[in-house]
This record gives C-alpha cells, structure tokens and sequence, in this order.
C-alpha cells in the first residue's frame, strides 16, 4: 500500500487563494462545486475540502493529517496539534487578518471595558469570552451564524468581526475599538501523523515549497545585457533581492545580469536600466523563491 497524506483544504473565503497558492507551489488542485474531495496531480496526498472553523479539530483527531487554517481557528478550538508553517496570506492582502471589537459610530462604547453586561455578537465566541475576561468584563456573548455586521445596535451592542482592511465595517457604520487578536494561516499536523517520518518528510517538503511561493508574491525576475564599461551604471539602478548574478557573455565585452525585484517597481526602473546602457531587458513571472 502507498503512502498517503490526508490534506484539508479550506472551504469558503480561503479556497480559492489557497488553490492558487498551491498552483504556485506546484500542485495543481482542481475543486467541483459537486465534490468535497478535490483532485490533485500528486498521488501522495489526498485532499478534502472543510470549513476553516473546523478544520483544526479534524486534524487533531486524525481524521486528517495535515490542513490549512487560521490560527484563530486552532485557537477557538483549543486543538493539540503541530504547527508546521506560519503561511502569511489571506484572501485578499496575504496578510494578517484582526479579529476586532467594534461598536455603531454613534455608540457611547470606546473600550472593552464599556460593555459591561452587554451583548456581543461572533463567531469566534471562546476567544471572545477569553479576551474579555482578561479585561474584567463580564458581557452576554452570543454566536453569530453571519452577517454580524447588520446585528448592532439591535440584536447586539457590539460584534467581534475579523478583517483585512476595514471596509465592511466602515460600510456598515461601525468603528473598530480594540483588536481582540491577530491571526493567519496555518499549516497545521496531526501528531501522530508528525512523528511519521514519511509524513513528516512529506509535510516539510508542502511546507518549503508553499513558502517559496508566498515568497515570490508580488516578485518578477529581470534579465539584461549590458557592456563591461556600463555595468556599475546598470547595478546602481538595480534594487535587489541580495546581489545580482551577472555572468559573462560569449562575446568577452558582453555581461549578462539577473535579479529578483518588487513588480511595483519594474514600470520605473526599467527605462533607466535602458538609460545606464542596458540591452535586451527581459522580465518574467515567479512562481517560488526557496530561500
């Protein structure tokens, strides 16, 4: 029997970044609306998909080996389990997310302490009961099954909602009071299934490959020729992510120089590679950079 890792793939607002991230990384994951069981061209490893708040109770359990989720997530449910890689991204930023306490605009509350007694609806209800309690704060703390946004001030006087940037809460005329945690995405291990040496191997490699990839987020490599006597006008111009490689050319007059560099800065640097002598500037997309 070959071996196989039983990997969970989050459902919902992560799938699809994570499926890209995985594309990145070299592991093309096809999902169907029709299926909870993605196929993926690696034969080792067998995928589900399952809700991120979830997820982490599966892998303590062993039901899975290994899955992606926040840490807020691992957090809420309290689950013994490895953690093999911090992957900082999300759906939007591949950021960190907040988790924060946030009140109507025209509300009297401005901290945590202000809502003594009072009801707060979430999701992530433990962690809520938690941070409060380090507070000294003593409120009714109720689950939200969604669209916590629209329930202050009626159903509640305050919600705990996760966000990249604020938007949805400003758009429902919230303002956020405190940040009650940061979180993002994990990739987490059963450990059981850690102290497998297959698996462990297995989950090394996901892991050096799905970080090579957010490494190379928002990267593009470059490529040049230029003359020995331009070359120090060509590097003055070139950020880089260590030093450039440059290479010598058949033609002993000829450099050829190749760097990494941020894909926001390409438009400018270009014409004054092209002004400092350089030739045949060719730039090309990253999928990895395995540090």
């Amino acid at each position: 029997m070959s071996n196989k890792l039983r990997l969970g793939i989050p459902k919902g607002s992560l799938e699809n970044a994570t499926v890209d991230l995985f594309r990145k990384a070299g592991f093309n994951i096809q999902t169907s609306s029709r299926s909870y069981f993605p196929s993926v061209d690696d034969p080792e490893i067998e995928c589900m998909l399952i809700r991120a708040q979830e997820m982490a109770r599966y892998v303590e359990d062993g039901i899975l080996d290994a899955g992606l989720t926040g840490r807020d997530w691992v957090n809420e449910n309290d689950a013994d389990v490895v953690t093999v890689a911090d992957l900082i991204y999300a759906k939007q930023s591949f950021g960190k997310v907040r988790w924060v306490l946030a009140v109507p605009e025209a509300s009297p509350f401005h901290r945590a302490e202000d809502l003594q007694g009072k009801i707060i609806a979430t999701e992530l209800v433990g962690a809520t009961r938690r941070y409060l309690a380090s507070k000294g704060v003593t409120a009714k703390v109720e689950f939200s099954w969604g669209a916590t946004e629209v329930k202050p001030p009626v159903l509640a006087d305050a919600i705990v909602e996760v966000t990249e940037t604020g938007s949805s809460l400003r758009a429902n005329n919230l303002r956020i009071i405190e940040t009650v945690m940061e979180s993002n995405t994990q990739l987490i291990a059963n450990k059981e299934s850690w102290s497998d040496d297959w698996k462990r191997r297995k989950l090394e490699d996901i892991r050096m490959l799905l970080e090579g990839a957010i490494n190379a987020l928002g990267k593009v490599g470059l490529m040049l020729n230029v003359r020995r006597e331009d070359l120090q006008p060509v590097l003055n111009v070139l950020p880089a992510l260590k030093n450039p490689t440059v290479s010598p050319l058949s033609d002993g007059e000829w450099l050829a120089v190749n760097t990494i560099l941020d894909e926001s800065t390409v438009r400018m640097i270009i014409p004054r590679l092209k002004e400092a002598g350089a030739q045949g500037i060719v730039e090309y997309p990253l999928n990895k950079i395995v540090m």
